[in-house]
């Protein structure tokens, strides 16, 4: 759990209290996933928010020919589940499964509201939360509107340079919006112009 504190401290303005860390941890249940198992299935309401201590994971829908689209990446202090089936116990309409054999935290929406009330640390970390959500969704959306494949694909490797390693090709391409073979164009070019003597990209 010192990986969560630490997670905690630094998205905070000042240090969790031993206290309040306590009542934190209480409200949260461990849970260890497998590589390729499930944490929800299309059709299941989503019980539970995921806080990754290690693995990776992502989040999924399947459409009507199966292609899978995928919404959302995560490793490491990272947060998983799907918010509207969460908050209103609706059928989820998402997959989210391991790509890594994953250690997870899991809160109750309801537990997740008590924290909120009566433990300041978790109010605040909350909020910061909601914040960089909402601005990483306008962002995201500009971009599948006035960004090239290529850009959106930079955009991605600055923000999250380990993920190019820890997840197939496959998926980056369905997160980002394009298909598999022109993100690998995209990461010919890259490497190419890379490996190109200086006098040659001046």
């Amino acid at each position: 759990m010192q990986a969560f504190r630490t997670y905690i401290d630094v998205a905070i303005s000042s240090p969790v209290s031993d206290e309040d860390f306590a009542c934190i941890c209480a409200a949260f249940v461990p849970k260890k996933l497998k590589k390729k198992a499930f944490l929800l299935q299309a059709g299941e309401v989503c019980k539970h928010f995921a806080f990754v201590l290690t693995g990776a994971l992502r989040l999924y829908s399947v459409d009507d020919k199966g292609g899978e689209h995928v919404l959302s990446l995560g490793v490491e202090n990272w947060w998983v589940g799907d918010r509207e089936s969460c908050v209103l116990l609706t059928p989820s309409r998402y997959y989210i499964d391991a790509l890594e054999d994953a250690s997870l935290l899991l809160i109750t929406h309801a537990h997740m509201q008590e924290l909120i009330r009566t433990v300041p640390a978790m109010a605040e970390l909350m909020r910061g939360l909601d914040h960089r959500h909402e601005i990483a969704t306008r962002k995201r959306l500009e971009a599948a509107i006035t960004s090239t494949a290529e850009e959106r694909y930079v955009a991605f490797l600055a923000q999250h340079p380990s993920y190019a390693h820890r997840f197939p090709q496959h998926l980056i391409a369905s997160y980002l919006g394009i298909l598999p073979e022109t993100l690998s164009r995209i990461r010919t070019k890259l490497l190419q112009a890379k490996t190109q003597p200086v006098e040659l990209l001046s």
